[in-house]
């Protein structure tokens, strides 16, 4: 499988002597348009631009008016301000996540918000759009792919790539992407887990599952109906992942008090928590993302598998800070294997190198969704 941006939809007009050529009019349009890569994910939104690094970083909500889809604040009531309001809000207004699973759940919705975090970093007096590189997860289907490109193009780019999540995350990670070596890479976000084994700037190896970040959350939530009869919202579970969520025992295990609504009374209540029950509800969602990662491998080449014994597996995305997560995987592949750095960042600022070699990987990229 190729290592590719699975989409340029650009259209190439024949070069005449004497004439300005696409290419040569994308380089000045470029002077006055801010080129930038986007990790559209299902809990957050992050944006590099080429010089400035991550210029935004935001979670992927929007509030809006119930029945119409209206955008609140004028437009503007995205990210930050949207999820403050998550669980809070009354029966005219709710907090969208347009995404789910790293796939568009809400076409509408989504083009808003990309409008609004493009707006945001272009700068509403630039004349022309910018070139953005999306992330998408290697596992979607054409009608998703065209889902991205649809909503970026309409949300104001003037030329859009698409590139999956695992060959962003590589690059992100400062892997030998196109060189004669392999490199595993395991990118857990908040809708999707991808890992890939890439060698020569191809996918050799590559399995996308929808078991992540959001799936650590559902699992706690459910623990504590199940446990405690209480009822609490995802910015609760997600916290409480943070602050004593593990994947393996610990030396020094942590405690919380958890405050929510009470199944039978409906009244507010609290109660204490463990790390060590946490662990245990955690291990669904861990176990389904260590059997991808032992499939991926057993589906390498030898001549990949051996040159893994020494380079190991990188793991990028929120959910790989999970306390104790590269440990099991370790164990339970025999592999060396490491966080990156800032793994959280790793795919937005994939997408913006991406976009700084197209014309020298284009040789070797496959533009299978061009129109």
């Amino acid at each position: 499988m190729a290592a590719r941006a699975v989409g340029r939809f650009e259209r190439q007009l024949p070069a005449e002597q004497g004439v300005v050529t696409p290419v040569l009019l994308d380089r000045l349009v470029g002077l006055f348009s801010v080129d930038m890569g986007i990790d559209l994910g299902t809990c957050n939104t992050l944006v590099s631009v080429r010089g400035q690094g991550i210029v935004l970083n935001e979670p992927s909500v929007v509030a809006v008016r119930k029945g119409t889809n209206q955008v609140l604040k004028n437009g503007e009531a995205v990210g930050w301000v949207a999820k403050e309001m998550l669980g809070k809000t009354p029966g005219s207004i709710t907090a969208v996540r347009p995404l789910k699973d790293g796939v568009i759940s809400d076409f509408e919705i989504t083009e808003a918000m990309l409008s609004y975090f493009i707006r945001k970093v272009n700068g509403r007096s630039k004349i022309f759009g910018p070139r953005v590189v999306i992330s998408i997860p290697s596992g979607i289907t054409a009608v998703e792919k065209r889902a991205v490109f649809d909503s970026a193009e309409r949300a104001g780019a003037r030329r859009t790539y698409l590139v999956e999540e695992p060959v962003a995350a590589a690059i992100g990670a400062g892997l030998p992407f196109a060189e004669a070596t392999a490199s595993m890479i395991v990118d857990i976000g908040g809708g999707t887990t991808e890992v890939a084994i890439m060698s020569l700037a191809d996918i050799a190896v590559c399995e996308s599952v929808r078991v992540a970040g959001d799936d650590m959350d559902e699992a706690i939530m459910n623990h504590m109906k199940r446990t405690y009869n209480m009822m609490i919202g995802e910015q609760t579970a997600e916290r409480i992942k943070i602050e004593i969520g593990s994947a393996a025992p610990m030396e020094k295990e942590l405690s919380m008090e958890v405050r929510g609504r009470d199944m039978i009374s409906g009244l507010p209540r609290k109660a204490p928590i463990t790390s060590e029950e946490i662990r245990e509800a955690l291990q669904e969602p861990v176990t389904a993302i260590i059997e991808a990662v032992t499939r991926t491998l057993e589906r390498a080449e030898p001549e990949l598998a051996a040159d893994l014994v020494e380079n190991g597996i990188v793991m990028a995305g929120g959910g790989s800070l999970l306390r104790g997560l590269p440990n099991v995987v370790q164990k339970a592949t025999g592999l060396p294997t490491k966080l990156a750095d800032d793994p959280l960042t790793c795919v937005a600022r994939g997408t913006c190198i991406y976009l700084e070699h197209i014309e020298e990987w284009k040789d070797t990229l496959e533009n299978d969704l061009e129109v």
